[in-house]
């Protein structure tokens, strides 16, 4: 009886509803954090900034002191970034410079393009309006106020605004461990001779790298035998002290494909056989072992196939199981510059990249063996199930952008 193919947005769902979130919290220095997920909100116990201060070269005025443009000012004081001046006096100036707090008295801060030296004094060509070029105490972030939330995998810009409010250290779920290994008895290493029908094992480069790409701890077992004791063996060694199993290969139906049998022995398999286009013989299940057991996911062996299903299914599954609520691609639409007269039945996953003219082109070859596509690619797109496609209608675009960080 031939098997039927889940839709989808169906096997998306439910690889994120048998995502369990990592529970254990480990605290890391901020400069150590990048690509971490938050495990707890970080409020701040601070004014950012924590006074008035200027947001440029010039002068701290009194703007009731300049009653038209050329008024002339006397210096009184000169205050730098890092320093603290004193009360402005009426009929002065403060030198100030960008970033340095603005003195109590003073009410705006002329840019020093609009001012003239004029030996102890200058003279302000311009007459200002109170706040002018003042930046005001809490502007940024008031104080006791939420700066990161959690469920957030930390980027460059969030390490910032923790360290712009004291944050040393923050607290992060522990990394996710995954065992990787390809099956197939035709695969070879880069670096080996490569004997008569043998291939170069890309897919253990693609796959580790997308992991560590995440921020997984990776266990990388290699190359396993096309046999079920082989690959029995190797999901009972992966099972323990890891959180994923992933493979490449060997779950299709052929009789050298072990993977699924083997899983079903050891463990169980949940789902199987996607409706997506490329990636059909995605698997996912669980595997026992006596620490508990690991969750298990098969790809296609097939290069692309295997690319585009950890992308659109494995990606979102990872995240949510680092914790990560956010945890699914966000497309843009542009106009194609391709006609598609012959969709899949299937929900297909097209390389393509945006053209000089901001209309999305595809690779000439969407076979799914056809690993140069990938890197000619910048992104994916999304074809509805039977959708024929004419040149210069709306099309759902995801860049590698959504896709690979």
């Amino acid at each position: 009886m031939k098997q039927p193919l889940r839709p989808f947005e169906d096997m998306r769902a439910a690889l994120l509803a048998a995502a369990t979130p990592l529970s254990a919290v480990e605290e890391v220095p901020t400069a150590e954090a990048l690509g971490r997920v938050l495990a707890v909100d970080q409020l701040s116990g601070l004014d950012v900034p924590p006074l008035d201060n200027s947001s440029m070269d010039g002068y701290a005025v009194r703007c009731a002191d300049i009653a038209a443009p050329g008024t002339r000012l006397r210096v009184a004081q000169r205050i730098p970034a890092g320093s603290v001046g004193h009360s402005l006096e009426p009929g002065t100036a403060a030198r100030i410079f960008t970033g340095a707090p603005v003195p109590h008295g003073a009410d705006a801060v002329v840019m020093q393009e609009l001012c003239t030296l004029d030996g102890d004094g200058v003279l302000i060509d311009h007459q200002p309006r109170p706040g002018e070029w003042i930046r005001r105490a809490g502007e940024d972030i008031a104080r006791g106020s939420v700066v990161l939330t959690a469920g957030q995998r930390l980027g460059p810009q969030m390490l910032g605004l923790a360290a712009s409010v004291g944050c040393a250290a923050l607290p992060v779920f522990r990394r996710l461990r995954v065992a990787l290994f390809s099956t197939g008895d035709e695969l070879v290493m880069p670096g080996e001779p490569l004997p008569p029908g043998a291939i170069y094992n890309s897919n253990r480069y693609v796959l580790r790298g997308l992991l560590e790409a995440l921020g997984c701890q990776v266990s990388d077992l290699g190359i396993v035998p096309d046999s079920l004791a082989a690959t029995r063996a190797a999901l009972r060694e992966a099972a323990a002290g890891n959180d994923l199993i992933l493979t490449s290969g060997g779950v299709s139906v052929g009789e050298e494909d072990h993977v699924k049998p083997a899983v079903e022995a050891e463990g169980r398999l949940d789902l199987w056989l996607v409706a997506m286009k490329p990636g059909k013989p995605v698997a996912f299940g669980r595997v026992d072992s006596p620490a508990g057991g690991a969750d298990f996911i098969g790809l296609p062996g097939n290069p692309v196939s295997s690319f585009v299903t950890f992308l659109m299914l494995v990606r979102p599954f990872i995240l949510r199981r680092m914790g990560v609520e956010d945890c699914l691609p966000k497309g843009i639409i542009l106009s194609a510059g391709f006609d598609w007269p012959r969709p899949d039945r299937r929900r297909e996953f097209l390389r393509a990249r945006i053209g000089e003219a901001g209309r999305v082109e595809l690779f000439p070859n969407q076979g799914p063996g056809v690993l140069s596509s990938t890197v000619w690619a910048a992104g994916l797109v999304d074809n509805p199930a039977g959708h024929a496609v004419t040149r210069g209608e709306p099309v759902s675009f995801i860049p590698y952008s959504e896709l690979l960080s």
